[in-house]
């Protein structure tokens, strides 16, 4: 009797963990950078490769910053919910126009419209590594002081806009800088 107790405790702890792991919604992932500084960078901006965007140039207001690419497919599903968005004027949304080809990019939003105050060309994907982004679409939402307040983790929807994000939003910008 004693020899099947070890092996069915071990059962039973792992039958634990699995019920507890496929609770969790996949979209809600921790991240480590929630309430610290945006991580910094100085990247070349797409429509001007010889001008630079960095967060610093956004210090002072509420922005978001939304890791996006040609070659994704979930980032055109949320591209027309940023274009309506960004025509309210809330907010600057940066775009990190992550490891894709410039010139597609550009010949895209021009198709599909621009919702972006800027988009910050990450050729090599680094600056992505160092925001702990997965993959794309991300999106950052930075309060005045720089600081990362929220991160969504693929699309954005209209729901999670106007549920999660635009009452976040309107928080931060009634905060002192």
């Amino acid at each position: 009797m004693s020899r099947y107790f070890l092996p069915l405790s071990v059962f039973v702890v792992m039958a634990v963990f699995l019920g507890i792991g496929l609770t969790l919604d996949p979209k809600e992932v921790p991240s480590p950078f929630i309430g610290k500084p945006a991580p910094e960078f100085s990247l070349p901006r797409l429509d001007n490769p010889q001008a630079n965007i960095s967060p610093a140039d956004m210090k002072g207001q509420v922005w978001l910053l939304n890791v996006w690419a040609t070659w994704c497919v979930s980032c055109r599903a949320e591209h027309p919910t940023l274009v309506s968005f960004s025509r309210q004027n809330q907010l600057p949304i940066v775009g990190l126009n992550y490891k894709d080809d410039n010139g597609e990019a550009r010949r895209w939003l021009q198709r599909l419209g621009n919702p972006y105050y800027a988009n910050a060309v990450d050729a090599d994907g680094r600056v992505a590594i160092d925001w702990g982004v997965y993959g794309a679409p991300e999106t950052f939402v930075i309060d005045k002081k720089g600081i990362i307040r929220y991160k969504q983790i693929g699309p954005v929807t209209p729901q999670a806009l106007s549920d999660t994000l635009l009452p976040l939003i309107e928080k931060l910008k009634g905060e002192a800088a």
